[in-house]
């Protein structure tokens, strides 16, 4: 055998689809038979009883190592959780919900091998609700102006060497973003259109307070662009009150009668607030959010915390 391949794959809410992954898994390692292979499981703190799954496969199987988290640390955090305990050649990163098809990682592997660093999955067609599917287009623009890369695509599903892996573990901060870690590693990066599938059984675990919440996690934990945001946002809205204020001139010399009937000071005042409060609620909003995520990284608040691994292998890393 060649190569060793290390899937990552974390775990919520997953108790009846990752055993179809694991399955799919090995029915691809049985037809490429070049490759040795080690599946880890990450229980992101899930409510149900999908660390009981976990523990059942890696008894009976030991190429299977389970990772149990302590809490919720989200996808990102868990993923990362997991790459500590990699030791292939090429680390593939999976969902646990069967949206990431298996079968479809020899494709990602021989892109890879043309000599990419890190190679993504890009869907064909996204079997996911609307709001999923805005949420990943708006990403993938804000991507293009915050990370400076055009077209950068970055996903849940893709295959990176083992080095770019051990770099982005050396990023211990609480806010990690996987898409952001890969480019402050590395720009050789491919693509290989596949088809998504359907999710095997439930429902995603991201709402939209917790897509918004991965979106902050990467504007600000890798760049300062969303503070030129906010600049270019208040210089909009003085504008506004410049062009409003001219109205209200304009309206006093002109109509005179109109503004006979409009409170005094009114319109004045509305203009003024519009413009000293639009400058100062949005840049004070996104300077609290900077000097916030720096405190609560100072005071080293962990990126996971693992409870307990488990599998035949637990004891080749310990953290």
């Amino acid at each position: 055998m060649d190569k060793k391949l290390s899937f990552v794959i974390p775990c919520y809410r997953s108790q009846k689809t990752v055993g179809s992954v694991i399955e799919e898994i090995r029915e691809m390692i049985g037809k490429e038979a070049k490759y040795d292979y080690e599946i880890i499981l990450v229980n992101d703190g899930s409510p149900d009883d999908v660390w009981d799954v976990i523990k059942e496969y890696a008894n009976r199987d030991p190429h299977i190592l389970g990772v149990d988290l302590a809490k919720n640390f989200g996808q990102h955090s868990a993923v990362l959780a997991g790459y500590h305990y990699c030791t292939g050649d090429y680390v593939v990163s999976l969902d646990d919900d069967g949206q990431t098809p298996a079968r479809e990682v020899p494709k990602l592997l021989c892109e890879l091998e043309k000599g990419y660093d890190v190679v993504y999955a890009k869907y064909e067609e996204m079997h996911q609700k609307a709001f999923r599917r805005w949420g990943s287009d708006f990403a993938r623009r804000m991507s293009d102006y915050v990370f400076g890369v055009k077209g950068y695509y970055t996903g849940s599903f893709f295959v990176a060497r083992k080095y770019v892996i051990d770099e982005m573990i050396r990023y211990t901060n609480c806010y990690p973003y996987l898409g952001g870690l890969v480019l402050r590693t590395t720009r050789n990066i491919g693509y290989v259109s596949i088809q998504h599938n359907d999710r095997l059984s439930g429902q995603s675990g991201y709402s939209l307070k917790k897509l918004i919440s991965l979106w902050f996690n990467g504007f600000t934990a890798f760049s300062v662009k969303p503070l030129e945001i906010s600049t270019y946002a208040g210089f909009l809205f003085a504008f506004i009150g410049f062009i409003y204020t001219i109205i209200i001139i304009i309206r006093k010399l002109f109509i005179p009668e109109l503004e006979a009937i409009i409170p005094y000071g009114w319109s004045s005042q509305t203009a003024i607030m519009l413009v000293i409060g639009g400058l100062i609620l949005i840049n004070m909003g996104l300077m609290g959010e900077y000097i916030g995520r720096i405190y609560i990284c100072i005071n080293n608040s962990p990126q996971f915390v693992v409870r307990e691994v488990y599998g035949s292998q637990r004891e080749r890393t310990e953290l």
